[in-house]
């Protein structure tokens, strides 16, 4: 579920730091800016700096918007491994970034793992939520993309090792997928139910998309309590959902939050 957008440059200026209840140091950038403000939430080991939320900071500042991205604990320049973290640490780490370092009403955007994230986030916190973008959202994605579909040798390798390494098609590095990641991920699952959330909902999804499938989207929006739910499927669209068009497309959809 990763956000593999390209990386941020170089010379972006170091990021600020939070220390959570639990000691966890979080990078974050925060930009001042009038309310609602923009909470940006990356994918499964991504971070902060990719297109995505450089771009849509970048769109929301020139509108006077406030806006957050940071990176969970074990993701980019905040503190902790990778492996220590767990759906539901990942959700507490959102709930202190925007607990901590937000005011008012927010609108979130959650690409991927974070669109799981911030549907959790606005079942815990509805009054602080103004809305919710979801970009190739993936609720559920440890039980029904990962467990779901590994053979039996690799669920016998998590149950003996609690660790497993599978090839990434976005890194040289490998992807890790823990034990404690699936079993902890079993306790929020969402699409078993209704959500309850009412604010209004919009779902950018790719047809493309080798990680999630494009029916999941359909499938969440049914799920969602709310009926101010709108699907904008993107017939050639990937997982990334990063090239201009779909940055346009990203942008207009938080607009529209954002006027309402």
């Amino acid at each position: 579920m990763t956000d593999a957008s390209q990386p941020a440059s170089p010379e972006a200026p170091a990021p600020d730091q939070l220390t959570t209840a639990d000691g966890q140091v979080l990078a974050y950038h925060r930009s001042p800016g009038r309310s609602p403000g923009v909470v940006f939430l990356g994918g499964y080991a991504s971070d902060m700096t990719g297109t995505k939320a450089t771009a849509l900071e970048a769109h929301v500042r020139a509108r006077g918007h406030a806006f957050l991205r940071f990176d969970y604990r074990g993701h980019g320049q905040s503190s902790s491994q990778f492996e220590d973290g767990t759906i539901g640490r990942w959700r507490d780490d959102a709930l202190a970034a925007i607990d901590t370092l937000t005011e008012g009403p927010q609108v979130l955007v959650g690409s991927s793992m974070g669109g799981w994230i911030a549907l959790l986030v606005a079942v815990a916190r509805p009054d602080r939520v103004a809305g919710l973008v979801g970009i190739a959202a993936a609720p559920d994605f440890t039980e029904d993309l990962m467990w779901a579909e590994f053979d039996e040798a690799q669920r016998a390798a998590l149950a003996a090792d609690r660790i497993l390494r599978l090839p990434s098609e976005y890194s040289d590095e490998p992807s890790i997928v823990t034990m404690d990641l699936i079993e902890d991920g079993r306790n929020h699952l969402l699409l078993r139910a209704p959500v309850p959330i009412r604010v209004p909902v919009r779902l950018l999804q790719g047809m493309r998309d080798p990680d999630v499938p494009y029916r999941l989207a359909l499938t969440l929006a049914d799920r969602i309590e709310g009926d101010d739910v709108q699907v904008t499927l993107i017939k050639d669209g990937d997982h990334r959902l990063s090239t201009d068009r779909d940055l346009a497309i990203l942008a207009a959809a938080v607009d529209g939050l954002l006027k309402g």
